[in-house]
């Protein structure tokens, strides 16, 4: 059922969580009905934060970055009437302004989506969802309590197009295991052959020697709450990804494209794993390197692989005790897409965020199970990290008797910024 305005502001008053009704919601005193043009501000442009301004879903009322150069090249793609920020906090101030698009790197995720969800204000965040855990625990809480729409970049669970070279949909694979035809538990494994290796090998360099600051980049404002570190061009901008304080290397930069869609067809949206088996180098504390293997493991032996060896070839993409399923649909099962087609097709999602905005209804891709396909990225990360396997508790979300992991888990920020 649509949420009214009038059952909205019921229900958040019966609450006691009401603090802010976003004006896309309202009616009259100079707001505009939901039914009209929707608007919105990119935060962070460089990158992916390009296609955030192009994106036609909500006109583009202000860009906010901490690059001078970023900022012209913002204004000037988004045309007259666009107006430049560099502090995120300003923009936030604007009450004619619906949707917040987060293209910032991943550090600066948390911290933005959790203000922006204070400030009323609906969000488009790029993936990964959070660089933290605890930042995800900390936005979901946001997100519930403000009544805000919430959306991550990765439409790999409902896009119509193959996924990631797999043969089929995430819609596809997740008729397959609701049809039990493979049996229980599953292995699914992403591997060079469906796309894994691309960009792979996105690492960080060590020995990197301090470097004038660019009078155009405010750094200590990129920084943000990440360590101190002296100013080098390969820490920022394109190259971000490879370090461990603002990323994870190119498991943080594909991640969740690829573990969101492997979450959504294997029905884990509700569960989180209990542990991750690493084969990989030693890593360097603060350069992210590459990895051999990384194994994801459920309470109840699911399993989800990520295999790095481009050596390896016809691997099953999905497996379990009655079968396998490879690239392009072929499956071990004999008339298996006869007897498929006996299952229905998977519930309809929400795809267009523009539809989530109006109705108040939960994206596909929302914050919920956003966190847990985060989750799976950032533990992966840890073992990786660590170079070493750990154990999780999906309760309490954290490492028992793991005080390093735990630490990655909930590492502090740098002052004066803080959850």
């Amino acid at each position: 059922m649509e949420l009214t305005r009038r059952r909205f502001i019921q229900s958040a008053l019966a609450l006691g969580a009401f603090t802010i009704v976003p004006r896309r919601v309202l009616g009259g005193n100079g707001y505009t009905p939901p039914s009209d043009e929707l608007t919105k501000a990119v935060v962070g442009v460089g990158g992916m934060g390009h296609w955030h301004l192009r994106n036609t879903g909500a006109r583009l009322l202000a860009v906010c970055d901490v690059d001078e150069d970023h900022l012209k090249e913002g204004m000037e793609i988004g045309g007259p009437g666009v107006k430049g920020y560099k502090d995120f906090r300003e923009v936030l101030e604007r009450k004619d302004i619906d949707i917040i698009h987060i293209a910032t790197p991943p550090h600066w995720h948390g911290l933005i989506a959790i203000a922006a969800a204070k400030a009323g204000k609906d969000i488009w965040c790029e993936k990964p969802m959070t660089r933290t855990i605890i930042e995800g625990e900390k936005l979901v809480e946001a997100v519930n309590t403000y009544g805000t729409m919430f959306r991550i970049n990765t439409w790999w669970r409902f896009t119509s197009d193959h996924f990631y070279g797999s043969g089929a949909s995430a819609r596809e694979f997740r008729r397959v295991v609701n049809s039990g035809l493979l049996g229980w538990p599953l292995t699914v494994t992403i591997a060079a052959q469906t796309g894994f290796d691309w960009k792979f090998y996105w690492s960080g360099k060590t020995g990197l020697t301090p470097q004038w600051i660019p009078p155009q980049l405010d750094y200590d404002f990129w920084l943000g709450p990440a360590p101190y570190k002296p100013y080098h061009p390969h820490r920022v901008h394109a190259n971000f990804r490879g370090y461990w304080d603002y990323d994870g290397g190119g498991l943080g930069d594909m991640g969740q494209h690829y573990l969101d869609g492997t979450q959504y067809l294997m029905g884990k949206d509700e569960e989180s794993p209990v542990e991750i088996e690493v084969d990989s180098a030693p890593q360097h504390p603060e350069a992210a390197g590459s990895f051999r293997n990384i194994v994801i493991k459920y309470a109840d032996r699911c399993r989800i692989v990520l295999e790095a060896d481009p050596d390896k070839k016809d691997i099953p993409f999905i497996e379990g005790p009655n079968g396998k399923l490879f690239k392009g649909f072929r499956c071990t099962i004999p008339h298996f897409k006869e007897k498929l087609a006996a299952t229905p097709e998977p519930e309809p999602l929400i795809t267009d965020f523009a539809t989530s905005v109006r109705t108040r209804k939960r994206f596909a891709l929302n914050e919920l199970n956003g966190h847990r396909s985060a989750t799976l990225v950032n533990l992966a990360k840890i073992a990786w990290q660590l170079n070493r396997n750990i154990t999780f508790d999906p309760v309490t979300q954290r490492c028992k008797d793991d005080e390093a992991a735990n630490r990655l888990i909930d590492p502090p920020m740098r002052a004066p910024w803080h959850l």
